[in-house]
């Protein structure tokens, strides 16, 4: 194979790059089976993506999302409420955006903004936070039993690997996008998002929608871990049984598991 232009570390990182995408494509192709599955019987599929910024939610989606078919699923990334929106019932905005029978929908951030970013920032009112960490589950409650599948995933990064990533977005013109003055003021609260985290953990987890916590400093694994998760959701048709879905118990984990190691670390 012919190098190129490339150093021997650009070289070497593009064949790794390569290899894990050729890791994935398995479970790419058990991804499309369910959502064929998911269109055949109109089931309907929510999946949220929550996490600090840089925590590489929007590569994994890319990734889950790769193959699919575009007219049977969506990706929703709400900005900034409107004026009239602000006026709204909370979840409202949200509700609009709900799958209809055989179809998926992927949240870049959720109704989930109250539980952490909103009330870090100063987006909402303490009386509004409150309201949300009580009405939360109920909603989600009646959500699930009326025939929504929905699936809660928290990327976990570490803070070393954040500022990693926040300073490829600052020098990097393809990223310089991404990055935003919340980004900037995010190292500086790292303390106050980790104590929300832990509330939104402790006290939104339930039965009917579970949260999943996975690790995704390393971002190969995050992806790899999320698809499997996914795949373990919904018994699908076609499905693969040869193909290793165990999670990883060292990039998954469920919210009492996380809440356990934040209490034995000391992080609060």
């Amino acid at each position: 194979m012919q190098k190129y232009d490339l150093t021997e570390e650009q070289y070497k990182e593009a064949i790794s790059t390569y290899s894990e995408s050729l890791a994935l494509e398995p479970y790419q192709a058990e991804l499309v089976k369910l959502q064929q599955h998911i269109e055949n019987h109109s089931l309907k599929l929510i999946i949220l993506f929550e996490g600090r910024d840089a925590a590489g939610k929007g590569s994994v989606i890319g990734s889950v999302s790769r193959y699919m078919n575009p007219k049977h699923y969506r990706i929703v990334a709400l900005g900034r409420p409107s004026e009239q929106e602000r006026t709204q019932w909370y979840f409202q905005r949200y509700i609009k955006h709900f799958p209809h029978g055989g179809e998926i929908v992927l949240f870049d951030r959720s109704w989930y903004n109250r539980a952490m970013v909103e009330p870090v920032f100063g987006f909402c009112s303490q009386e509004e936070h409150e309201l949300f960490m009580k009405h939360v589950v109920p909603f989600e409650e009646s959500l699930v039993q009326q025939g929504t599948v929905v699936v809660k995933l928290y990327f976990s990064v570490i803070k070393e690997k954040q500022a990693e990533r926040f300073e490829q977005r600052r020098t990097d013109p393809l990223r310089q996008w991404k990055l935003s003055e919340i980004d900037l003021q995010a190292q500086s609260m790292w303390g106050q998002f980790t104590k929300t985290k832990y509330r939104m953990l402790k006290d939104t987890c339930h039965n009917e929608a579970p949260w999943y916590v996975i690790r995704s400093s390393d971002k190969h694994k995050a992806r790899l871990e999320t698809m499997k998760l996914i795949l373990n959701q919904i018994d699908y048709d076609g499905k693969n049984h040869s193909l290793d879905l165990s999670p990883d118990t060292k990039t998954v984990f469920t919210a009492k598991q996380e809440i356990e190691i934040m209490d034995n670390d000391g992080l609060l």
